[in-house]
């Protein structure tokens, strides 16, 4: 039981394993394009959601005025 417990977790050697096949396949130019990219979509989801709930204080605003 106790190795599936192990077996679940991320160690350190894991994470330098993926880091490098990440660099193997598409390269040390390119992933700061696409981290570049990855943060852009952050901004736009964060900047869709807070857009959604003003939407949603000014339909209570609203409704509380009526």
């Amino acid at each position: 039981m106790n190795l599936f417990v192990l077996a679940g977790m991320v160690g350190p050697w894991q994470i330098i394993i993926i880091v490098f096949v990440i660099v193997l396949l598409f390269g040390g130019k390119k992933i700061p394009e696409l981290m570049k990219g990855l943060g852009q979509g952050m901004k736009e989801f964060k900047k869709a959601t807070d857009m959604d709930d003003d939407k949603d204080k000014r339909k209570d605003k609203e409704s509380d005025n009526k």
